[in-house]
């Protein structure tokens, strides 16, 4: 993702805690900078950007360096969808989703995200937006509930993401979609770290331990990243 806080000594000692299960994928590497000393299907993973980097989500040049405003339109929204944000982080897409859909959840880890979440909504905004706190290893949603569920430059950064992407998977309606938006690891010009850029390749291969099935990848309607679409067969 962008650019990332270095973590504290305790939040590395958890982290470097976690246990690894080459049998489901997970395999253990250097540490860096950048990344967690853990690996997924091949993918080194990326810290977590902290709460102390917000102001970075809502930055004036972002819609214009991501093309922020050309996500929601090819999503597919309906009126009567219940959708999931996840790592909502400020809330950037999910209060630009509320007005267009039924129902929103805006799922982080990060207990201070969820302070800057009600804050935009005791000031009004949101009606329809509901802040879930979740873990590492599952968002916490309703199973059979959510119509779609968005992560914008988020997946790579889970630490579990095997387990979080089959938590999606039971969370999701039969038929409905997981929208994977991704800097673009095949392009060297995105001006993004490796480790915060994604493949469509990769992607399709950790989507598909959880189930989903590929629907479809726009690599062309945003500057630098993809939107890559699974969904859960009916």
């Amino acid at each position: 993702m962008r650019w990332v806080l270095k973590v504290g000594l305790a939040a590395l000692a958890l982290i470097c805690a976690m246990p690894v299960h080459a049998q489901n994928g997970y395999t253990n590497t250097a540490l860096s900078l950048e990344g967690i000393g853990k690996a997924y299907m091949g993918r080194d993973i990326a810290f977590v950007m902290g709460f102390e980097g917000a102001e970075w989500l809502e930055r004036k040049e972002r819609a214009q360096e991501e093309g922020t405003v050309k996500l929601l339109p090819i999503l597919g929204l309906k009126s009567t969808d219940t959708v999931a944000d996840i790592g909502a982080g400020t809330g950037y897409f999910s209060f630009r989703m509320s007005p267009l859909v039924a129902k929103v959840y805006a799922e982080d880890v990060q207990e201070e995200m969820l302070t800057l979440l009600n804050a935009r909504k005791a000031k009004g905004e949101g009606a329809n937006v509901t802040p879930v706190l979740g873990s590492i290893m599952d968002p916490r949603l309703p199973a059979n509930s959510i119509d779609l569920i968005l992560l914008v430059d988020v997946y790579h950064e889970f630490s579990y993401p095997r387990e979080m992407g089959l938590a999606m998977a039971r969370a999701l309606k039969l038929g409905g979609r997981i929208a994977l938006v991704e800097y673009r690891g095949e392009d060297p010009s995105v001006p993004i770290k490796d480790l915060h850029k994604m493949t469509e390749a990769q992607a399709k291969k950790e989507m598909a331990v959880t189930g989903l099935q590929w629907v479809s990848t726009d690599s062309k309607t945003l500057p630098w990243q993809h939107v890559m679409i699974f969904a859960k067969a009916k």
